[in-house]
């Protein structure tokens, strides 16, 4: 029996809980307080008009119930992503475009230095000049022809390394720069994928002419080896050593099975002579 009561005493205890803390909203709303909902990912700023931004306290998700004269200002904390396109001018000073896309949010725990430093706009008041001065800058280091193909990799490196050093500490994250694309005046593009492909046909020739060299040392080295082993042969060759050779083959054909004639003493050196089929 005293099993059976205890589901109904939980029961009992969250309806009580439910009830307690509407009461404790109705009651605030009633005495004059406010309520702001922090909504998933952001964290917020506290600030009254008596006492000014609290720096001391950042408010997290959820429902907060604060004074009228308090007012709690949101801030996304999840990483964010924005697209700019940049002119700027290359080394040789050619006009460049280009579309980089930044990552960032803000640093945690430091929502309410960066309210009072640059307020809710940051992203236009510290972030974009110093990505659009770290773009201008650093590809005016570069020639159209290292941006157009080989040193975009570095050029992404240097542009996020000058944007985090200057912006973290300014209360914001900088977690990618990402070079979109890279866009040269018609007549540069074509010029530099013409020089591309030249300087292609080039190395393929090299390569070419490097193989037939290789191939001819080859051959010069095989010639050579086989020279050598006729000088080899050649020199130890000798007349009882011929002799005994033509007594071998001779005495190999003479117990053939197939029928012939065997005249001793008739050919050269006085070795036999073999008539047969």
């Amino acid at each position: 029996m005293a099993q059976n009561q205890y589901p109904n005493l939980q029961r009992a205890i969250a309806r009580f809980a439910t009830m307690g803390a509407l009461f404790v909203v109705i009651a605030g709303i009633g005495g004059g307080c406010m309520t702001t909902s922090i909504r998933s990912g952001e964290g917020a700023v506290k600030y009254s008009v008596f006492g000014g931004t609290d720096l001391d306290k950042q408010f997290g998700e959820g429902l907060q119930i604060h004074a009228p004269w308090v007012d709690l200002i949101r801030y996304d904390l999840r990483v964010q992503e924005q697209l700019e396109d940049i002119d700027a001018l290359s080394s040789n000073g050619l006009q460049i475009g280009m579309d980089a896309s930044i990552r960032w949010r803000p640093r945690p725990g430091d929502i309410p230095d960066l309210h009072t430093t640059y307020g809710i706009d940051y992203y236009r008041k510290l972030v974009q000049p110093e990505l659009r001065s770290a773009v201008r800058e650093i590809v005016g280091q570069y020639t159209p022809e290292e941006l157009y193909s080989s040193r975009r990799q570095e050029l992404q490196t240097q542009i996020f390394e000058r944007v985090a050093n200057a912006v973290e500490p300014q209360f914001v994250q900088v977690d990618a720069v990402l070079i979109r694309d890279i866009s040269l005046p018609d007549q540069i593009r074509g010029a530099i994928e013409n020089k591309l492909k030249e300087e292609q046909e080039a190395e393929r020739y090299q390569f070419t002419i490097q193989k037939e060299r290789l191939e001819a040392e080859r051959k010069a080295i095989e010639a050579q080896g086989q020279a050598e082993y006729q000088r080899i042969i050649t020199a130890s060759l000798s007349q009882q050593f011929l002799r005994f050779k033509g007594i071998e083959a001779t005495q190999l054909l003479a117990n053939s099975e197939n029928a012939k004639t065997v005249i001793i003493g008739g050919g050269e050196d006085g070795l036999p002579v073999i008539l047969g089929n």
